[in-house]
């Protein structure tokens, strides 16, 4: 499946148990690393660890809620007991509902950021000291163009991917020299389960996900594999000299 002589690292996909998560195990697999597919919906997160290790891979599922700091520090121990220290985190765990800031509410506002700002920090806060300790690491946290230019029905949502981004940047630059790197990869428009529910949950979702290719340079909304392909490399020991980068993986959507 991988380079039998390349390094085998211990890595924890939040939310991999499809969509871009779970091509992003899909890939840190096929790049040799041993993966904890983290996910609320287990039998997607089982079905993941499956296709990995019948490839030749190792992989474990693992139900984590990363908006429940409980769950969060019980799931980083199963990976630990099981396969050792997380070495590579990637935070892709995310929600939103396209839904005008003024038809918002503080409920809605405190699970979007529960989610999507604070998911990123609990895996953190719990992944760092034994990356520290052990002089290696690669954080890549999943932002969005949302969280770097805006974006109209997701102020919530854009906000905390801006925060994520700001997050990433401290962190880089605390630890950038132990070994570890950290870095954001945003997405532009991409063929998701989540992007089919946030459009379904309008009453024009053709029209939405059209107008989004159309924004697009390429003209078209990205695949989950474009994005993959992207964070498995800066988490690659090959990336150990790029930290505190955002990119973005959106046909040209963002050219900043």
């Amino acid at each position: 499946m991988s380079d039998p002589d390349s390094t085998a690292r211990v890595a924890l996909v939040t939310g991999g148990g499809r969509g871009i998560g779970r091509e992003i195990c899909l890939g840190l697999a096929r790049a040799g690393q041993k993966v904890a597919v983290a996910d609320l919906r287990v039998p997607e997160a089982t079905e993941t660890a499956a296709t990995i290790n019948a490839e030749g891979g190792t992989a474990i599922a693992v139900e984590m809620d990363v908006a429940d700091a409980d769950a969060v520090a019980g799931g980083l121990m199963s990976v630990t007991d099981e396969l050792g220290p997380v070495e590579v985190l990637v935070n892709c765990a995310g929600w939103d509902v396209l839904t005008p800031f003024v038809a918002t509410d503080e409920d809605f506002w405190d699970r979007v950021i529960e989610i999507n700002y604070k998911g990123p920090l609990r895996t953190t806060h719990g992944c760092l000291p034994a990356m520290i300790e052990a002089g290696f690491g690669r954080i890549v946290n999943i932002g969005s163009d949302a969280g770097r230019v805006g974006s109209s029905g997701e102020a919530v949502y854009a906000g905390a991917k801006g925060g994520v981004i700001a997050f990433t940047k401290t962190i880089a630059r605390e630890v950038a020299r132990r070994g570890i790197t950290a870095n954001v990869v945003c997405p532009g428009p991409t063929d998701t389960p989540l992007l089919e529910e946030i459009a379904a949950a309008t009453d024009t979702s053709d029209k939405i996900i059209g107008a989004m290719a159309r924004a697009v340079p390429m003209k078209r909304i990205g695949q989950p594999h474009e994005v993959a392909a992207a964070v498995v490399f800066l988490c690659s020991e090959e990336a150990g000299y790029i930290t505190g980068q955002t990119l973005s993986v959106s046909g040209g959507l963002t050219m900043a």
